[in-house]
């Protein structure tokens, strides 16, 4: 690595996995999020791209820790299986848009679960298009010499499939059950990262997804217990292309010439939780609580354009404890969700040849130039409620989002150190309706995210403007000033479709 001028910032990026379901939130599916803690450091609008599966609780904000879902729990934690009631068929076809030009997708996912006197299993496959944003077009006026690929079609919109199932047994017919459960998914596009690369003319991504996790649970007279453990992985591959423009001779028109970079893209995750809720001696109370705890290791991060050093390694230490209580009384179910997330993250750039600092001293090949650290003191409250009316079914709902963290950044070349703080507040109204038949049920979930947008960051003159970027997806970034964002809201309608085998 050659000696860095002094004056110029460093900067280093850790990459959240997939949602994950919630950034890319490092799961495959949104009810999969309770296990996985999502982790942002800027307010991207990102979109509802893992929600491929339905959940009862949509509508009602997703409250989860006092009320059973019957359609998303058993894909969360398996062993759950048991609140199948009867086995059937599902699709529930998926639609969100991000204003402002900032992308949409679409997803048709076909499930099927399956109860039996002992065993229950469940298997999910969706086939997704991603419309990709117009944020990254770049201009190639005719009069200019263009060296370079063609446009494809894959710049437009990409194709993603996902695969998911799971299956499960009540143990000895106790009050105990355990069940496993396997998620896939091949990825042609994350949303949110072709902004990532804010100079780029086209990013073209390819690569995967898997979680695998083993759950049990316990239904016991009035209090229940439930246990996951967790794998999960990541692995992105980002080809991306710039256009570089010389005009050496002024007789013969400029020479726009692409040029290739292959960004890697890994991370992964273990992680637990233990939940439980009980009863209370109030008629249709319940009160609940879980503890969650990921260890996730970053061995590639991409080189985004906020940042000029590549192969950043990293690892983060997430938890989420959680408290929630629900009352139902005849059709009406009233429920509250409200968690802590502590995090901490810490990532380095490592010498790939020795580097002599601003003092005279000399960084060893392997040794340590840069090193960030991030602490996290996240809230989340989500209130849900919903009322039956005979064969209709009416929900509504709010969750909040408060992300606030401090950034301490050492640069060992030059010396120096910063720290910054930022924080910001996502809110999302939910809201949804059912339809019952005597041989169908009809489902329709919406939800309305503001307080995201494309964020930047704020001018910095040291000699050159700072670098501005756009991001919208789930990663964390050590922003080099800052925050400023540009408004943008996620629209998102889940219409699903429940044919029970009688």
């Amino acid at each position: 690595m050659p000696p860095i001028p002094s004056g110029v910032t460093m900067r280093s990026s850790l990459v959240r996995a997939l949602t994950v379901l919630a950034a890319l939130q490092s799961v495959l599916v949104a009810p999969l999020a309770g296990q996985v803690v999502p982790i942002r450091t800027v307010p991207v609008a990102s979109g509802d791209q893992f929600l491929t599966l339905p959940s009862t609780n949509l509508g009602m904000a997703g409250v989860r820790l006092a009320v059973n879902d019957s359609l998303g729990d058993p894909w969360s934690n398996p062993a759950k299986g048991v609140f199948i009631g009867e086995s059937s068929f599902l699709g529930s076809p998926t639609f969100y848009g991000i204003s402002n030009g900032g992308g949409s997708g679409k997803t048709f996912p076909l499930a099927g679960m399956f109860r039996g006197a002992e065993w229950f299993g469940g298997a999910s496959l969706a086939l997704q298009q991603i419309d990709n944003s117009s944020g990254n077009d770049f201009f190639i006026d005719s009069w200019v010499d263009w060296i370079g690929p063609a446009p494809l079609l894959s710049d437009a919109s990409s194709r993603n499939l996902y695969a998911s199932g799971f299956v499960g047994r009540r143990l000895s017919a106790g009050p105990w059950s355990i069940g496993l459960a396997a998620s896939s998914a091949h990825l042609d596009a994350v949303d949110g990262v072709d902004l990532l690369y804010a100079s780029a003319n086209r990013i073209e991504q390819s690569g995967s997804a898997s979680d695998v996790r083993l759950g049990l649970y316990r239904a016991g007279a009035r209090e229940r217990l439930a246990i996951v453990l967790l794998h999960n992985r990541i692995s992105m591959t980002h080809d991306v292309t710039y256009v570089d423009v010389t005009w050496d001779d002024p007789m013969r028109p400029p020479v726009a010439e692409a040029r290739i970079e292959i960004n890697e893209d890994k991370t992964r995750t273990m992680g637990a939780q233990v939940s439980w809720d009980r009863d209370l001696d109030a008629p249709g109370w319940r009160v609940g609580a879980a503890f969650t705890v990921n260890r996730k290791s970053h061995p590639k991060i991409p080189n985004y354009s906020i940042q000029n050093i590549p192969r950043d390694p990293g690892e983060t230490w997430a938890y989420e404890a959680g408290f929630g209580f629900s009352r139902k009384r005849g059709p009406t179910t009233f429920g509250i969700d409200l968690m802590v997330q502590p995090i901490w993250s810490e990532t380095w750039q490592e010498a790939d040849e020795a580097v002599v600092t601003a003092d005279g001293a000399v960084i060893e090949v392997g040794g340590q130039t840069i090193e960030n650290e991030f602490f996290f003191t996240n809230v989340v409250l989500r209130t849900g409620l919903s009322h039956q009316l005979e064969d209709i079914g009416l929900q509504a709902g709010l969750e909040v989002r408060s992300y606030d963290y401090t950034l301490e950044q050492v640069n060992h070349i030059e010396g120096s150190f910063r720290d910054q703080d930022e924080s910001w507040m996502e809110w999302t109204p939910t809201f949804g309706a059912t339809l019952r038949f005597s041989d169908l049920e009809l489902r329709y979930a919406g939800r309305l995210t503001t307080g995201t947008g494309q964020p930047g960051t704020a001018p910095a003159f040291r000699g050159e403007a700072a670098a501005a970027f756009s991001p919208r997806s789930d990663f964390i970034v050590a922003p080099e000033a800052p925050l400023t964002l540009r408004d943008a809201s996620v629209l998102t309608h889940q219409v699903s479709v429940r044919i029970p085998v009688r």
